[in-house]
């Protein structure tokens, strides 16, 4: 299997964490400039839009479908998403909330600061503390997005709360958050995949803290 993907990439990252959690192997296509992988990539999917997978002439965009996939193909590997059909809902459904309302205003906010739209940086900012108070009420009695295993609600939330408290920081008043984070940045899967992106962080067009995730 071919994953195309960059290393910074929060969707990418996401994707890398479910065949970390899996074990299972893949090729590195790294989209860091090459002109023959970047090619290729650009003949695959002219939308430009990382991460893709290809296997065996098998063509899967986006992470969560990545995800999906992953979960079909490997059924004796970590499953990700519940046999129980209404576990298996919330998982995919928190997985929407944290690339929806986690990822998406932060990505606005990226978008702002370097010029792509008009300047809504306060409806984004709000948009972030209504989620963030969100995701704390929820941790209160949990320990990963939907209970106690860990899930593809997890792999998503990993690099969303990671770029999004560095877009806006995530404040005191959100403890249970705060602990949620700190378990997913110490997730081995999470942890090796962030170590790949760690030499692109002064990238971050909003600028990347030097007190902590270093």
């Amino acid at each position: 299997m071919d994953l195309f993907f960059h290393p910074f990439s929060s969707y990418s990252q996401k994707a890398l964490m479910a065949f970390y959690e899996k074990n299972i192997e893949f090729n590195s296509m790294i989209l860091d400039g090459g002109e023959e992988i970047t090619q290729k990539f650009n003949e695959i999917w002219p939308i430009g839009r990382f991460p893709i997978l290809m296997d065996d002439g098998n063509f899967i965009f986006e992470a969560t479908a990545i995800i999906e996939y992953l979960e079909v193909k490997f059924p004796q590997t970590t499953q990700l998403i519940p046999q129980d059909a209404f576990a298996a809902q919330e998982a995919r459904m928190w997985d929407r909330f944290f690339d929806n309302y986690v990822m998406s205003p932060m990505q606005h906010l990226v978008d702002t600061a370097l010029g792509r739209e008009a300047d809504n940086h306060d409806r984004w900012v709000l948009a972030l503390e209504k989620a963030y108070k969100i995701i704390d009420d929820r941790m209160k009695m949990r320990q990963w997005a939907c209970g106690n295993d860990f899930t593809i609600a997890d792999c998503a939330a990993a690099p969303s709360l990671l770029y999004a408290d560095w877009a806006h920081q995530i404040s005191n008043e959100y403890p249970n958050l705060h602990a949620y984070r700190q378990r997913l940045l110490k997730r081995p899967s999470y942890a090796r995949a962030f170590d790949n992106a760690r030499a692109f962080r002064n990238y971050f067009p909003l600028g990347a803290p030097t007190d902590r995730d270093l």
